[in-house]
């Protein structure tokens, strides 16, 4: 009880802060989106390119070149790479390690420091292995690359498993997460009311237990509620690191948010009752032709929901990204003192935009998502008989 009178007693008087507190916040990050666009843009204006992916150089500062840095942007890497010279064109960062399963020549571990950012190739055992587009393929020793009648590359593609950028900034989240809530944890064993920075962490759980959990659940609500509070903060962080100058774009990634989107669909399967089964094969109260026609459909059903949660998640913050960079893009290409200040200004307002949308599609996720529980575990009333067919 006192958790929640401090909760609601927080959110009943939040509005009554002096508006110098509140013009301090609002100063804080914009300055805060400041440096991270003007990163960005440094960045979008001396990279020497997309030289392991695209196979050109120089600075950015044409249409078809914005585009690839974009293309670059949004891919996954095998590198880490934190900022290139514009002038000598040298990358510096981290290379990650690579780990390639290939069924004709076993598994091999090696850096990705010797493709030399997909200029060079690795030879293992007499076989040749190129990165191109982010991706690792096989190849002769002139890194000869073929495409079908589509545009699409014909070569073959060993299996990967290696440490991408994508990988660090899920490891980096969940060591976050980690920290976070073990030391929410350890604030209560002090007393019942948190201390440092669990302070500001108790309302965000507390408001997904009472605004998510409980409403859309019901009563089974705590059995769930880790998978709630881990997918929502997941989220959340993830979609924060991809506003920062380190390039994550992990939300971003159709195999995360389907990864995603699988764990849900598997718990709200395990956890259907018997009246969760028969609302989809044989509904009660239907007459009997209705209630064939509707078994496909509540079929696929099942299906649809998880499929509009990759995709929800996906979409969005791959857009976010896509517009911010473009309007970055649009003030190197321009190159004037008019559309500079204009179109930053522009994007400044989108970023803060973001960091709105990076929460609202972290509760989204997290609410559909326990709307889906709540219709799997819901105990209904009985229907009665069936309706006859007149």
């Amino acid at each position: 009880m006192k958790t929640e009178y401090r909760f609601n007693f927080l959110f009943t008087f939040a509005p009554k802060l002096s508006k110098a507190i509140f013009m301090q916040f609002i100063t804080r990050v914009c300055l805060l989106a400041i440096m991270i666009l003007a990163n960005s843009w440094l960045g979008l204006a001396k990279s020497e390119g997309d030289k392991d992916d695209q196979g050109h150089g120089g600075k950015v500062n044409t249409e078809e070149e914005v585009e690839a840095y974009i293309d670059h942007h949004l891919d996954d890497s095998h590198y880490f790479n934190l900022f290139s010279d514009g002038e000598t064109g040298e990358h510096f960062g981290i290379p990650l390690p690579v780990i390639i399963y290939d069924f004709d020549n076993g598994l091999h571990f090696f850096s990705s420091s010797k493709f030399h950012h997909g200029e060079d190739l690795v030879e293992i055992d007499g076989q040749h292995y190129k990165l191109y587009h982010s991706k690792i393929y096989k190849t002769d020793a002139e890194g000869t690359i073929t495409y079908d009648e589509e545009g699409f590359v014909e070569n073959e593609k060993p299996l990967d498993f290696s440490i991408t950028k994508n990988l660090i900034g899920m490891i980096l989240a969940s060591v976050l997460l980690l920290w976070m809530f073990t030391s929410l944890a350890k604030s209560y064993k002090k007393g019942q009311i948190p201390t440092g920075f669990g302070r500001a962490l108790e309302p965000l759980v507390i408001y997904v237990r009472d605004d998510i959990a409980k409403p859309n659940i019901g009563p089974k609500y705590k059995k769930y509620m880790s998978f709630l509070l881990t997918v929502f903060f997941f989220i959340w962080i993830l979609n924060l690191l991809g506003m920062t100058p380190l390039g994550f774009n992990v939300t971003g990634n159709i195999a995360v948010t389907f990864a995603l989107a699988l764990v849900t669909f598997i718990i709200v399967q395990f956890s259907g009752n018997k009246d969760y089964w028969k609302h989809i094969f044989w509904m009660p109260g239907v007459p009997i032709p209705m209630k064939i026609v509707l078994m496909p459909i509540e079929i696929l059903g099942m299906f649809t929901k998880p499929f509009a949660l990759m995709i929800r998640l996906f979409a969005n913050m791959t857009a976010g990204h896509v517009v911010i960079m473009s309007l970055l893009g649009l003030i190197v290409i321009m190159q004037n003192w008019i559309a500079g200040p204009a179109f930053f200004g522009f994007t400044i307002m989108i970023s803060v935009i973001e960091l709105l949308v990076a929460f609202l599609q972290a509760y989204i996720f997290t609410l559909l998502s326990a709307l889906y529980i709540g219709m799997a575990v819901e105990e209904h009333d009985d229907h009665g008989d069936d309706v006859p067919v007149v």
